[in-house]
């Protein structure tokens, strides 16, 4: 079966949400005072870096964001095809007692965003946990949550959400691949 790829968001598209994601995220927290981000390898650490910079934008306030790989964390770590490729957690601030903004770009299963729960406590303990993803797929197999959304898109289990981020791809968009490999 051919593929095909139907763009769901542009750059100026990917640019709105984050800004509204941005200030979703300061109302909601009254502010950024202990407020920490941390973006999960790989494309969620692109859009946790424009919400921080959104978010400085807005409040005055330095944001950096941390970067968090959930490889040895993930439930399908052993049954993986390829090697574990780990790479190096950078979290920049102090995690415990701090509300942490945990950042992915695409929710689907929930299982990635259970591994970078389990990372992060690796390195602390946190007040709070607030879940902050660009698309929001559905087809949950864990009770997870998003508690911030830049784009609510309905698929099929089928259908494959890639987010394409200047940053690694060139260009800033969102695509759905009918027929396409499953994503997590």
């Amino acid at each position: 079966m051919a593929e095909m790829e139907v763009r769901l968001l542009d750059e100026m598209d990917i640019q709105r949400s984050i800004a509204r994601l941005a200030h979703e995220i300061i109302e909601r927290n009254r502010g950024v005072e202990n407020l920490g981000i941390v973006g999960i390898r790989t494309r969620g650490v692109y859009v946790a870096n424009r919400i921080a910079k959104e978010m400085s934008k807005i409040s005055g306030s330095e944001m950096d964001a941390g970067v968090l790989d959930v490889t040895m964390y993930r439930d399908d770590f052993r049954s993986r095809k390829v090697g574990p490729g780990m790479q190096v957690t950078e979290i920049p601030f102090e995690i415990d007692n701090s509300t942490v903004l945990l950042v992915d770009d695409v929710l689907y299963t929930g299982r990635t965003s259970r591994a970078a729960l389990d990372a992060l406590m690796a390195y602390g303990r946190p007040s709070r946990v607030q879940l902050v993803v660009l698309v929001d797929r559905g087809h949950r197999e864990l009770p997870i949550k998003a508690d911030f959304v830049g784009k609510n898109i309905p698929t099929a289990s089928s259908e494959n959400v890639q987010v394409h981020m200047k940053e690694a791809d060139g260009v800033d968009e969102v695509v759905l691949l009918r027929g396409g490999r499953r994503d997590d």
